[in-house]
């Protein structure tokens, strides 16, 4: 036994190395170039021989960090939304075979078709109701759109749930509700927040939506904003990185604070 741990230790590290490098050498790189004149991005180099720290001023002085927060906000508020109506669905779909067998294949669907289909469909309805170019109508859309793979990945992790603990729970008088909400809910933690994660960076990442749903500078999020700044004729490729870097702190820092429950909800899911 301790020959083989010998012998797989040398592998895994070198997996590790490998993985790492592969992650950190692009942001190494992007935060060297952000630190680079308009000159110098053009010239190949790898590091400023002086660098302009002024691109950092430059970029959050813009509607760079507003912008960030408005997809944090969207972000996470339409994972919130997705898990609330994602929970009783998946929760319905396995322990009461709601919809038969193609219910979860025919929720799926909509979300694998391109989403420029939704875009005139969407922006009728908002105006409707009217959201149109506000942040909370594409919170909204960005619940909508994301419950499908909401229920999906829970769809596992309901079922590996101990079924004897559900009825435990209905011979103590327990209703549908209460059983959901103090019972499943809490055994599906960890699940929930991997998947909360998931659903919220794809929320976080999304461009398509948000440059058609938001206009106005006060509603458009980080895609949308970052974007512009390749919209000029001579773009400063140290400014864009700059601005590149600075809208990825959000979602590694959450990737580094909810590390260990989203390994473990992706891992071990609900069964203790």
């Amino acid at each position: 036994m301790s020959e083989r741990r010998v012998r797989v230790r040398p592998v895994a590290s070198t997996v590790l190395f490998v993985a790492l490098a592969v992650t950190l050498v692009p942001l190494l790189y992007l935060f060297s170039v952000s630190l680079m004149g308009r000159d110098e991005t053009v010239a190949g180099v790898l590091w400023s021989a002086d660098p302009h720290w002024s691109n950092w001023g430059d970029v959050l002085s813009t509607d760079i960090p507003r912008s960030i927060l408005n997809s944090v906000l969207a972000a996470v508020g339409g994972a919130l939304i997705s898990l609330a109506f994602a929970v009783p669905g998946a929760w319905a779909i396995v322990r009461h075979n709601a919809g038969g067998r193609t219910l979860g294949a025919t929720l799926m669907s909509p979300w694998l078709l391109p989403p420029i289909v939704a875009v005139v469909p969407l922006l009728t309805l908002l105006r409707v109701i009217g959201l149109n170019n506000t942040l909370l109508g594409l919170t909204l859309v960005y619940a909508l759109v994301n419950v499908p793979v909401a229920v999906w990945l829970l769809e596992g992790f309901v079922r590996r749930l101990p079924v004897e603990i559900e009825e435990a729970a209905r011979i103590d008088g327990a209703g549908s509700a209460r059983m959901l909400w103090s019972v499943v809910v809490p055994l599906l933690l960890p699940s929930l927040v991997a998947i909360g994660i998931i659903v919220a960076i794809l929320n976080y990442n999304e461009f398509l939506l948000a440059t058609f749903l938001t206009q106005s500078v006060d509603a458009q999020t980080f895609p949308v904003a970052l974007s512009l700044f390749y919209g000029d004729r001579t773009p400063h490729f140290g400014k864009i990185a700059a601005a590149s870097f600075i809208g990825v702190i959000p979602v590694f820092a959450a990737a580094v604070f909810f590390q260990r429950w989203l390994v473990g909800g992706l891992t071990a899911g609900a069964v203790r």
